[in-house]
């Protein structure tokens, strides 16, 4: 067994199965063996595509924001653009197209801000964080089948205030607008 001091032990993978195969994930039991108890357990794990989030900064350092019904809350949530990432394809190439189809915006030096994994305990996938700069609208919006989208851009003080004050209520472009920030400060001279 190991000490307190030398941290927890790593479990031992014995195998998985598939358990429900949905259009938007699949669940595995995922059956896990700790090395000095030598206890068992299937775990239940999420797999589920990666995705990404894009802080699309226009010319008048503005965000570019989306606001869509949400079926999981049942309500309507004001987000960054984002999506999918379609396997294979690289999180920057993925932030530059979703922002394209669901804003109709394009813009320049996108790169990729940092990744956290969305829930660890049960998803198995990555949230991928993409800045673009000077984003303008090039093209009309091709949302996906399901999608209605209204775009606006706020001036980014002004998103961050209201992110404090609980209008921006999703985790992941919570996030985003973490590993922002200080990019933004130094932007802004703060």
């Amino acid at each position: 067994m190991s000490s307190p001091h030398s941290g927890p032990s790593r479990w031992e993978k014995l195998g998985r199965a598939l358990r429900t195969k949905t259009a938007v994930f699949d669940i595995f039991n995922v059956r896990y063996r700790h090395p000095a108890r030598g206890a068992e357990r299937d775990f239940v794990v999420i797999q589920a595509p990666d995705w990404v989030n894009v802080i699309a900064l226009t010319p008048e350092r503005r965000l570019v924001l989306v606001r869509q019904f949400r079926y999981g809350i049942d309500e309507f949530s004001l987000e960054l653009p984002g999506g999918v990432i379609e396997p294979g394809e690289d999180p920057v190439a993925a932030g530059l197209r979703e922002l394209r189809e669901e804003t109709g915006y394009a813009g320049t030096s996108a790169r990729l801000l940092g990744s956290v994994h969305p829930n660890p305990a049960i998803q198995s996938n990555r949230c991928h964080f993409v800045v673009v700069e000077s984003a303008v609208p090039t093209h009309a919006q091709d949302w996906d089948p399901d999608e209605e989208i209204q775009v606006s851009t706020e001036p980014v003080d002004d998103v961050y205030a209201l992110a404090r004050a609980g209008g921006i209520s999703h985790g992941l472009v919570l996030d985003a607008l973490m590993f922002f920030e200080p990019h933004w400060r130094a932007m802004a001279g703060k």
